[in-house]
């Protein structure tokens, strides 16, 4: 059975299953975790579905948009390289989930004060925007560790797949709730306001799951990974800096992490997709959130197919990722409403894939007492070229559309290569 850190106090111990209510099974956890992203996702994607029209109504230029939509997708994983680890070392995953959700719910809910604080409404929007992300960041890791414990007892590309699934549902249902306000009052600032309700539901429900299941390690049964690639003998052994920024975790998963973090800085964002077509007048801005919902309900689809190929095929599946991110700004920053649509659904459905059959995979490559250090690892390399592609995007946008969409196609064939090497590795842990 896999073990979880216990904190600093020593070392981990085999959890008893009496730690967990005997109704519960390891899929009703999975499923409980499913409804907790569910009803956050309502929030903070029912926000983001309307940020790049928001902060250009507050006076935001596209370099504006890009460079604040990349930092806040920058900070949302490059701070889990803290997070990650301080998960692990302290065993306090429960505790920062908890925290991670309640910035969301507290940060998007006071998005809509912004257009009253006049000069300083685009300022205050874009530190909450960067704050709420920095709640995904303090809670994703210690989320996903807890999510891969129940998930090993079910196969973890349906368990994450069918999680990201009920994520998805809020991720389409909240775009369509400020649609539905925006259109009803035609202003953004209600259609912000009335997202704290899903956000307290989010709060209720993961409290719910935690006096429930305090230990979701009870159901996790599948064999761990090799902790960390053993050094040559009289080599000097893993330092604790080298511990905490994840170096010395298998050389297979440090090579993924790297395709992973190419194309993501090859992804281009929605706030980006967004600001283009209501820019261009092809999409009204009442209808940008619904374009956002159609994605979400793409990368459903697309997280429920990959998650089960993954489980038959592994990881050969997560070639279709760079393909797909190549095709999105070719189509989705065209001036052709049905590639923009396109390629927006597209955009979807490779998002679907990189947060639930990659996190699958990150799970298998690594032990269960260091899961959160590495999605800590793997979301600081994702950030780092989150925040790169933030800043390529928003310094080519205005200038040359091909120059962006060609320099965007040229990462993601880095991304392909570099996948490519990670699944070729089949060096032993032992190797130096």
């Amino acid at each position: 059975m896999s073990q979880i850190s216990a904190g600093p106090a020593g070392p981990a111990t085999s959890p008893s299953p009496s730690r967990a209510d005997p109704r519960w099974s390891a899929w009703r956890v999975v499923v409980g975790f499913g409804m907790v992203s569910l009803a956050a996702d309502m929030v903070y994607e029912g926000a983001r579905s309307i940020t790049g029209p928001l902060l250009g109504a507050l006076g935001a230029s596209a370099l504006v948009v890009g460079l604040v939509s990349g930092a806040g997708e920058a900070m949302s994983l490059l701070l889990r390289l803290a997070s990650g680890p301080l998960a692990d070392r302290t065993g306090r995953y429960w505790s920062l989930t908890l925290l991670g959700y309640a910035l969301t719910a507290a940060c998007v809910p006071l998005l809509a004060v912004a257009p009253f604080l006049g000069g300083a409404g685009l300022t205050v929007a874009a530190v909450l925007i960067l704050a709420e992300r920095a709640g995904k960041a303090v809670r994703s890791p210690a989320k996903s560790a807890l999510l891969a414990q129940a998930a090993g007892a079910v196969g973890r590309g349906r368990g994450f797949a069918v999680h990201k699934a009920l994520d998805q549902v809020g991720a389409f249902a909240g775009p369509l709730v400020v649609a539905a306000v925006l259109a009803g009052t035609g202003v953004i600032w209600p259609a912000l306001a009335v997202l704290a309700l899903p956000g307290a539901l989010a709060i209720g429900l993961l409290l719910w799951i935690r006096l429930r299941v305090p230990d979701p390690a009870v159901f996790d049964t599948e064999p761990a990974a090799p902790a960390v690639s053993r050094p040559r003998a009289g080599s000097t052994p893993p330092t604790r800096l080298s511990r905490w920024l994840g170096t010395d975790l298998p050389r297979r998963f440090l090579l993924f992490a790297a395709a992973a973090g190419a194309a993501t800085a090859g992804l281009v964002t929605y706030g980006v997709i967004s600001f283009h077509a209501s820019r261009t007048g092809l999409i009204p801005v009442a209808g940008i959130p619904l374009l956002y919902a159609a994605a979400m309900a793409a990368a459903a689809l697309a997280a429920l197919v990959s998650g089960q190929l993954y489980d038959r095929w592994s990881a050969r599946v997560l070639f279709a990722l760079p393909v797909l991110g190549a095709a999105v700004p070719a189509l989705a920053l065209s001036d052709s409403l049905v590639a923009v649509v396109t390629g927006t659904l597209l955009w979807g459905a490779a998002v679907g894939v990189q947060d639930s059959t990659v996190k699958a995979l990150v799970a298998d490559l690594v032990p269960a007492a260091r899961r959160a250090t590495a999605y800590g690892v793997f979301a600081a390399v994702q950030g780092g070229a989150a925040l790169a592609g933030g800043v390529l995007v928003g310094a080519l946008y205005a200038r040359s559309l091909p120059a962006l969409i060609t320099a965007l196609g040229m990462t993601q064939l880095l991304a392909l290569g570099l996948l490519a090497a990670s699944l070729a590795d089949r060096r032993p842990p032992s190797s130096p």
